[in-house]
């Protein structure tokens, strides 16, 4: 063999090596983000201000086990769907646990078991759930809160004007922030909710700005099957003059106080 052949042949033993190299680590990224960790952004403001629009979380999807829906996504490249996948045909839910009240938490829409929305789990089974004066009551006693300094929006239609904000706690001690736009909003006075076996009622932070399981006809209560996972962290985030694709715009709009924040 010549010296030219023989670098023919190392030249493409090693571009083979670079692209099984490459197929492997797609693969594991696959499995990772398919049985584990599933990347999701943030489109709108409902779960403002724990939740931004811009922000890029982790969504633990051993959480509360797999089931039918968790595998039921998208999966596709500069705006191009490349693979569907649809709901899978099991029974109940593999390695299934209990979700807490306060976990903040991505399900499919009950409506059309395809969309992923996410909000805060605050009512459980069997809960009488209501909103009288803006205020959340469980099982006829008002929730815990305590108003705080006014939140600031930074982007969006409310930019500059001072929020309303509130300190909420949960019965079993979860605390988080709420946000108040408006007085006698559509939803800030509500019917009684029970909640069904195997359902969950969910609402955003943002309260005047959510729809959520106040909506029966647009959220309503989200069955247990439905449950995708539990937002862990935040690993990026960027105002709205950047983009994640964008990686020159990094430097000025990511968001650098929020990286690797915990979602509480």
């Amino acid at each position: 063999m010549s010296k030219t052949e023989e670098a023919k042949d190392k030249s493409h033993e090693s571009g083979w090596e670079t692209v099984k190299v490459i197929l492997q680590a797609l693969l594991i990224a696959f499995v990772i983000r398919t049985l584990f960790f599933q990347p999701f952004n943030i489109p709108s403001g409902s779960m403002k201000p724990t939740l931004q629009i811009g922000d890029y979380l982790f969504v633990n999807k051993l959480a509360y086990g797999y089931g039918p829906y968790s595998f039921n996504m998208n999966i596709g490249l500069f705006g191009t769907q490349l693979v569907k996948f649809g709901p899978v045909p099991i029974t109940g839910r593999v390695f299934d646990d209990t979700p807490e009240r306060g976990d903040v938490l991505v399900f499919k829409l009950p409506t059309d078991n395809e969309t992923d929305y996410i909000k805060r789990l605050v009512g459980l089974p069997g809960d009488r759930v209501q909103v009288l004066g803006g205020r959340l009551y469980l099982n006829g006693t008002a929730v815990q809160r305590q108003r705080v300094a006014d939140y600031i929006p930074s982007d969006g239609s409310y930019v500059g004007r001072p929020v309303r904000q509130f300190r909420e706690t949960l019965p079993n001690g979860v605390t988080y922030m709420t946000l108040d736009l408006t007085e006698d909003s559509r939803a800030d006075n509500t019917e009684v909710y029970v909640v069904p076996p195997g359902h969950y009622f969910m609402m955003g932070d943002n309260r005047d700005n959510s729809t959520d399981s106040r909506f029966l006809d647009d959220v309503g209560m989200v069955p247990h099957e439905n449950l995708v996972g539990r937002a862990n962290i935040i690993f990026f985030s960027h105002d709205d003059s950047g983009s994640i694709l964008k990686f020159w715009t990094w430097p000025t709009s990511t968001r650098w106080s929020r990286l690797l924040n915990f979602v509480d």
